[in-house]
């Protein structure tokens, strides 16, 4: 019999697992990871499937920054009405609510710096209950979601010999 955790686990490490598959690393019945996958997508639980895409590879890499965000709230005004709002842009690719120095870290992708700094100081920064942004390109990613980056044997280090 599989749990929802098992099954949950291995979606995590390959969304592509047939349910076939996750029975057989389960001991369960295929029919019962269906339905454990199903219920799990009707709860909401699990929202979707994506590939994690090493962009390096590609001919038009993006253009990728993290986005510190400061508010200030009012009495009508919550942080979930604040991300709401931002989380409606197609350029917002992540928006976490985060304790320490700043409110908001957003995470946003466009084709160009200048792309991305206009989406920033034309629609994120005029909204009224944001006070500061603080804006930091991404230069190279090592591990997205779990999953490294490169072979792992490159090491551009110099050698040095007394």
């Amino acid at each position: 019999m599989s749990s929802q955790s098992e099954v949950l686990a291995l979606l995590g490490e390959n969304a592509r697992y047939t349910a076939e598959d996750i029975a057989r690393q389960t001991e369960a019945e295929p029919e019962e990871v269906r339905a454990t996958i199903d219920q799990l997508e009707e709860d909401g639980v699990v929202q979707g499937y994506r590939a994690i895409v090493d962009r390096r590879q590609l001919d038009d890499e993006p253009v990728r920054a993290a986005v510190e965000l400061n508010v200030t709230l009012d009495r009508e005004t919550s942080y979930d009405d604040i991300a709401e709002r931002i989380a409606r842009f197609p350029m917002v690719e992540s928006l976490r609510l985060v304790s320490g120095d700043f409110d908001f870290m957003m995470t946003v992708e466009g084709d160009s710096m200048r792309e991305v700094s206009a989406f920033i100081s034309d629609k994120v920064a005029p909204v009224p209950e944001i006070t500061q942004t603080v804006t930091h390109y991404v230069m190279n990613t090592y591990k997205e979601q779990g999953i490294r980056f490169g072979d792992g044997h490159d090491d551009d280090r110099l050698s040095v010999s007394p």
